[in-house]
């Protein structure tokens, strides 16, 4: 960075720490330094939810049981190196290195051999250092809302040429609260004759296959859903045209939000009541190749669309609790299902617990690969066939 720092915003009740309960939400914009609508559209975006505070009930209630990160502007040197806006390329896109920082990340399907940009390695101590559920990542160029994954291999099913996360229902109806609640990505209509996006959405690896992507590692290490928000064909727009932006944007934005609140969250605790952090908690039937585990207050937040899940908390070492739950639609309550789990017999500290920085998937595919099929591997990749139909 050139001396520049990136500056977030927290709003919320508590903006100044996490509270129990309460889930982080963040957007991150001007990731290119060329695509300027996004950064734009957040700053309209604070100045709303400020003034509205207090008086609006949604926006007071949604800041009263959410804690919102914005950050207008991630590439901040590209953004000043744009000096002559342009609909198309410029080398503001890429950070004062001249790299692409969405091309920047640990990958989960191959050796990213990008050398962390300082931009990219403050968004991933910020992702460490927070519980985030649900985020956006707003770019320019085009009119769709792209979901995970953005990269693929057989495992999670590229040679169909769609890249499937275990939350693949989740991610389709997020794109889809976004383009929906849009003036017009939901037509569907792109920017040119070639290119169509039916309903205003796309799986990312579907469009075009990239890795280093920021949203598959906020999904695979972050814990975190993110989608990626095109949102103008044009990617530094005429100033008079931003207004326009920022209505067409209003309601979607935070329409999306809101959906910080779907499916389950709760607690962890041992014996003694205290948190266990470091537990694994995930609803059976989609589990993440990086266990999503419990944070230092023994906390878990997991986005699930209505219906009935069975959800295992394990502590390693100790037997697995298993809970059926019967998760409604609380985004309107502004607070999702709330499920605690106690473990009688446990009594622990902290176990650290990472996921390794390695292309995660490419080793599942090695696994899979290497297994010759007996009558038992031959059920189990009937099971992985129905999965990603």
């Amino acid at each position: 960075l050139k001396g520049r720092d990136l500056w977030v915003l927290v709003l919320g009740r508590f903006p100044t720490h996490h509270k129990i309960g309460i889930p982080e939400f963040k957007y991150v914009a001007n990731m290119h330094g060329d695509e300027t609508v996004g950064r734009e559209i957040l700053l309209h975006l604070i100045d709303f939810l400020v003034t509205s505070y207090g008086c609006d009930p949604i926006i007071t209630r949604l800041l009263n049981n959410t804690r919102i990160h914005i950050m207008p502007t991630m590439n901040p040197d590209g953004f000043e190196a744009t000096k002559v806006p342009d609909c198309y390329y410029t080398r503001g896109r890429y950070n004062k290195n001249g790299e692409d920082l969405n091309r920047n990340f640990p990958d989960a399907f191959e050796n990213n051999n990008a050398s962390i940009q300082p931009e990219t390695q403050a968004v991933m101590n910020w992702i460490k250092n927070e519980t985030f559920v649900l985020s956006a990542n707003l770019h320019g160029g085009a009119l769709v809302a792209s979901y995970t994954f953005d990269n693929g291999n057989s495992v999670t099913g590229s040679l169909k040429g769609y890249s499937r996360s275990p939350d693949d229902d989740v991610f389709i109806h997020l794109a889809k609260t976004y383009s929906f609640n849009h003036a017009s990505m939901y037509k569907g209509t792109g920017c040119d004759n070639r290119q169509t996006f039916p309903e205003g959405i796309t799986n990312g690896y579907s469009w075009y296959q990239l890795e280093g992507g920021m949203q598959d590692y906020n999904y695979v290490w972050g814990q975190c859903f993110e989608i990626t928000l095109e949102l103008s064909c044009c990617k530094y727009p005429p100033a008079d045209q931003l207004e326009k932006f920022w209505r067409d944007n209003k309601v979607a934005l935070i329409e999306y939000i809101k959906q910080v609140h779907l499916g389950v969250k709760g607690q962890v605790t041992d014996k003694n009541g205290d948190p266990i952090p470091n537990a694994i908690v995930e609803a059976k039937g989609r589990p993440h190749i990086c266990p999503y585990r419990t944070n230092e207050q023994g906390e878990y937040f997991l986005l699930l669309l209505p219906g009935t899940y069975v959800i295992n908390a394990t502590v390693p070492g100790f037997k697995s609790m298993l809970k059926t739950l019967e998760i409604p639609d609380n985004t309107g309550n502004f607070s999702a299902l709330k499920h605690n789990f106690s473990f009688s017999e446990v009594s622990i500290g902290s176990r650290a617990a990472s996921c390794p920085k390695t292309p995660l998937y490419q080793e599942l595919e090695r696994a899979s690969a290497a297994v010759k099929p007996t009558p038992h591997i031959l059920v189990l990749m009937t099971v992985m066939v129905v999965f990603f139909k």
